[in-house]
């Protein structure tokens, strides 16, 4: 019960940071990357702000000898670069440029019911039940 506390809580957290800085908002999004038009700096921000957060958060968590609520740490094993790596990364981010959705606002935002995202949240988990199906046998 104490993990699905941990689980309901972090996401409510995260829910909201996405809600307050802005990030929910796909027109944000896609103003940040139209570098020569309306250019909107408020991403590079909140995302320097996250990985500042990260680097020191997992320097510190990491020290620990096991999660508080797990028996070891899953950490990635794989640390090479190959195709699906950048071919998975560049097509997420051209959904990310054309939709200015990713998936932890699209989801904030389809909770919140805007309509936008009610068509984006299926589509994505349509396409990530597909392309595991398709990848299933490599």
């Amino acid at each position: 019960m104490a993990r699905i506390l941990a689980a309901l809580l972090s996401g409510v957290l995260f829910g909201l940071g996405l809600a307050i800085s802005g990030m929910t908002d796909p027109a944000v999004v896609l103003g940040f990357l139209d570098l020569f038009g309306d250019f909107n700096p408020a991403l590079m921000f909140v995302l320097g702000g996250a990985v500042g957060t990260t680097m020191l958060a997992f320097r510190l968590v990491l020290r620990r000898p096991a999660p508080l609520l797990e028996d070891r740490f899953q950490l990635p094993t794989r640390k090479d670069i190959d195709a699906r790596l950048v071919i998975g990364a560049g097509l997420f981010g051209i959904g990310w440029g054309l939709a200015g959705y990713c998936p932890g606002p699209a989801l904030v935002s389809a909770g919140a019911l805007v309509d936008t995202a009610l068509v984006f949240v299926p589509v994505m988990l349509v396409s990530g039940v597909l392309t595991r199906r398709l990848l299933a046998g490599r």
